[in-house]
């Protein structure tokens, strides 16, 4: 497993190709062998491969290839694995049917997300005809404990062909109020990932401020670093708070308007002449999210009814899905003042 630094809560993160039945096994040796590494039992390490088995197999079986992403959130009440089977196939009519063991569309016995349903801590799935499936499961080390569902969450993918991404991210919660950063390291590879790695660390030791504060800080900070394209968004009741720098798209989208919001040019850590703080409405429901260069900036979330209404993990998920490209790092934050419930 490829081990990537995301924002200090996430951690040893690791994607799979799922595009043969071996990928399976491997997908499932992963998962129990990351459970253990942050101390959980037996029990639940093969639980949760057991989980990671069948949506994989799932993968294989209905789509016929698909991408698995296996890390660990550190939650306060302890570590969470979370598991997210992204695809690309024909989706599902009835999810809460396929919900039912024994429901199955590809003659097998029908028993994946049955078994989701009854061994994860928490689970949500967004899936349409034709338009694949995204499936995140959460696992505390006891299945009935309640670790939370994150109200802002990220998503790092490196380039095809790199094994650490140049991308990163983190959030802050002051005083209930959420702040979120994301940084594209210049490059790619390790000295990318230094760069942006630096990023997080000013950004989380920064003394509580506004996104200009916080950007300041950060920019300071990677002076010594090839430097980095970096935006700061933080979240009141109704507004926005915006400062960005380079190549990092911030936008704020309610499933039927895309408002952008405005970074400036240059690179955080060398030239950066103008750093600039800008607010935006933020209407109930919507959701904040921040890409690099990674994904493009063509979303329209018209296409995809009832989106929203999943969980902040979902959402980024299917956004790297079908708007990210493999020839870079790609990475995608979504941040709501409320976290939705999952299925």
């Amino acid at each position: 497993m490829v081990a990537v630094s995301a924002d200090g809560t996430v951690e040893d993160v690791a994607w799979f190709t799922v595009d043969h039945v071996s990928a399976t096994g491997t997908a499932r040796r992963g998962a129990a062998s990351l459970a253990r590494r942050v101390g959980m039992s037996e029990q639940r390490a093969g639980e949760i491969a057991l989980v990671v088995a069948e949506l994989t197999a799932n993968q294989i079986n209905h789509a016929g290839s698909g991408s698995l992403l296996l890390r660990v959130r550190h939650a306060t009440s302890g570590p969470v694995v979370e598991a997210v089977a992204v695809d690309s196939g024909p989706g599902m009519v009835n999810v809460a049917a396929s919900l039912t063991d024994g429901v199955s569309s590809a003659g097998t016995l029908g028993i994946g997300l049955g078994t989701l349903s009854r061994l994860a801590t928490s689970f949500d799935i967004w899936s349409r005809p034709a338009s694949g499936t995204v499936v995140a499961a959460a696992f505390a080390a006891e299945r009935a404990a309640h670790p939370g569902v994150p109200a802002a969450v990220g998503i790092t993918r490196p380039m095809t062909g790199q094994e650490v991404c140049g991308d990163a991210y983190a959030i802050r919660n002051d005083d209930g109020v959420l702040t979120v950063m994301l940084a594209d390291g210049l490059g790619h590879g390790p000295l990318a990932a230094a760069a942006s790695s630096e990023a997080v660390r000013a950004f989380r030791g920064a003394p509580v401020g506004g996104p200009l504060a916080l950007l300041t800080a950060v920019h300071r900070a990677l002076s010594g670093t090839r430097g980095a394209a970096v935006a700061v968004a933080r979240l009141d009741a109704d507004e926005v708070r915006y400062a960005g720098v380079g190549n990092i798209a911030g936008v704020v989208l309610d499933g039927v308007t895309r408002r952008g919001m405005i970074s400036h040019p240059g690179i955080a850590g060398a030239q950066a002449r103008t750093l600039r703080e800008a607010v935006y409405p933020l209407p109930p429901g919507a959701a904040v999210v921040l890409h690099s260069d990674g994904l493009t900036d063509r979303q329209d979330l018209g296409a995809y009814p009832g989106l929203l209404a999943r969980t902040s993990l979902v959402v980024a998920a299917v956004l790297l899905r079908d708007f990210g490209v493999r020839r870079d790092d790609a990475s995608v934050v979504v941040a709501r003042t409320t976290p939705a419930v999952p299925a």
